[in-house]
């Protein structure tokens, strides 16, 4: 006797596990209820279309229902909602537009609802110039007001992905874009000092930042709106993008008997299971575990709720497969900068009190004798094993396989010390001999052999000049052109000859520009019984870290 499965939402999670059940089973019984229009769309894609750098609308629709019934033969039911499960009696209720509300007996379960737009309590949060971006009609509002009013000014509250890649986009339609973010920096998945690069480059493309500033009211003019900071800062736009987090679209769940978590994500073994009899879960609604810490956590990414759906469809027709935690691994692009992460970055590592290492880094993407060479800005985080915990790139070009393939070293258990070892494409238009990765993978050895001791710019900065000296030695015309207040200069090809003018009782912390003469310079210190320290990242880091957006 084949099998009832209803599938409870579409888009990434949902699609892929229907899809994926009919190919391993063809007498199943699939039912796939969506309770908007579109079953399966990139929405991913939905900001590029506003700014038409995707031009064409149906890009976006990956597959519709009648599509997706002729090739699978799945019994598509959109404008469907399911407001209620009973899992006592294995049964949904449905609200649908064209049948009204009724009940559906089910086999098996799925629920993919995914997450929604987060819109806080705050006087004004009803007003009409408020938009968020989650489906295709969300982005049709949007466009259609910047097709069509032609706002001059609009206010991006949050700076996420979906912020930032509103920001950009409006700004390629030539409206004026002002950022709100409450933290004190953008992208929260980065640190401070990664996240500050891509604010210059925000910064130099017209994006106003308003940073460490949350939002407190909205107020409807005849013409605009006055946004309101709590640290009262007034700004007039025509239109509004929130674009604050998500939320698991799971209210419908109340009283199922269904598993929730604290912030109402449901709560899945490494299965997809729930705690209820056949019934599974997958996509942004899921609770999982976090690939680093094991921790429980929620992260709403593509990638994943893809993975999740093939995983639920395989073990409903009885394969042994299992999801085995979620890295992070993301990636954005901010105007002519690329962002990438894996793991976890240092602020989270300090909330689970997880000791770390880190080693950073500004590698060029390819060989500097071939014409457009730029740098990537990286930092990988380790612990004394050599365990890689996290990894953040931010660039022009290149950064996406650079963390790419550390988060493969990650999932496939290896460490610093494999990274050295790994033997990448090369060729002088694409990279180096020595790949940013393998860099990486140096510095980071040389830190667990004790060949090297590497200290941050808050350690150097909080330093006590009694007992420290701050070694700047890069050439005297740098120096010039900008050092550290109370640092003295030796360059590091001058520095066995002048070994006398430093206190061999002090601390010596040195830096350069990058990082590698610094090195060299430690390794000189360290020979000669100095007490030695390397500023990861060096004089390049120090400037990104004290860039200061224009608002």
């Amino acid at each position: 006797m084949s099998k009832k499965i209803l599938i409870v939402g579409g888009v990434a999670g949902g699609a892929s596990a229907a899809c994926r059940l009919r190919r391993l089973d063809e007498n199943a019984h699939i039912v796939m209820f969506e309770r908007d229009e579109y079953i399966s769309f990139a929405n991913c894609g939905l900001p590029y279309h506003i700014s038409e750098v995707i031009e064409k609308r149906n890009a976006l629709i990956v597959q519709t229902p009648a599509a997706m019934h002729r090739r699978f033969r799945i019994d598509i039911r959109n404008f469907s909602e399911v407001t209620a499960v009973d899992t006592a009696a294995k049964q949904v209720t449905v609200n649908s537009l064209e049948k009204g509300v009724y009940q559906e007996d089910y086999d098996v379960l799925v629920i993919s609802p995914g997450a929604e737009p987060f819109v806080p309590d705050f006087p004004g949060n009803d007003s009409q110039r408020i938009f968020t971006l989650r489906n295709l009609p969300d982005m049709d509002r949007i466009k259609a007001i910047v097709d069509h009013d032609k706002p001059a000014s609009a206010v991006v509250v949050g700076g996420g992905f979906i912020g930032l890649e509103m920001a950009e986009n409006l700004r390629e339609k030539g409206i004026g874009v002002t950022l709100v973010e409450a933290a004190d920096h953008v992208m929260p998945p980065l640190d401070g000092d990664m996240a500050c690069i891509l604010e210059k480059e925000l910064d130099k493309n017209g994006v106003k930042l308003v940073l460490g500033d949350g939002l407190k009211s909205i107020t409807d003019e005849e013409t605009a709106s006055v946004v309101e900071t709590v640290s009262g800062r007034k700004i007039t736009a025509e239109m509004i993008i929130l674009a604050i987090g998500v939320r698991p679209a799971t209210a419908f769940l109340q009283g199922s008997g269904i598993e929730l978590g604290p912030k109402g994500h449901i709560i899945v073994d490494d299965q997809m299971r729930t705690n209820a009899a056949d019934v599974y879960a997958v996509g942004d609604a899921v609770q999982v575990k976090d690939f680093v810490s094991g921790d429980d956590t929620a992260v709403p990414l593509a990638g994943p709720a893809n993975k999740q759906g093939r995983i639920v469809a395989d073990v409903i027709c009885g394969l042994d497969a299992h999801y085995k935690a979620t890295q992070g691994t993301s990636i954005l692009k901010a105007f002519g900068l690329t962002a990438a992460c894996t793991g976890l970055n240092e602020r989270a590592l300090k909330a689970k009190g997880i000791k770390y290492l880190k080693a950073c880094a500004h590698p060029f993407n390819h060989a500097t004798y071939y014409p457009g060479a730029t740098t990537i800005e990286s930092k990988l985080l380790f612990d004394e094993k050599g365990t890689i915990l996290g990894c953040q790139m931010v660039g022009r070009s290149g950064v996406d396989k650079r963390v790419d393939v550390i988060a493969t070293v990650m999932r496939l258990g290896g460490n610093v010390r494999d990274l050295p070892e790994l033997e990448l494409a090369y060729a002088p238009p694409f990279a180096s001999a020595k790949d940013p990765v393998n860099m990486l993978g140096y510095i980071a050895t040389n830190v667990l052999d004790g060949t090297s001791k590497l200290v941050d710019w808050e350690y150097a900065l909080n330093r006590d000049p009694e007992t420290t000296i701050l070694l700047d030695v890069r050439t005297p015309q740098e120096y010039a052109a900008g050092h550290v207040e109370g640092a003295i200069n030796i360059p590091v090809d001058d520095l066995r000859e002048r070994l006398d003018e430093l206190d061999p009782d002090k601390e010596i912390i040195e830096y350069c520009k990058v990082g590698l003469r610094a090195h060299i310079a430690y390794r000189i210190l360290a020979n000669n019984g100095f007490d030695a320290r390397n500023v990861t990242g060096g004089w390049m880091t120090y400037e990104q870290m004290n860039f200061k957006p224009q608002n």
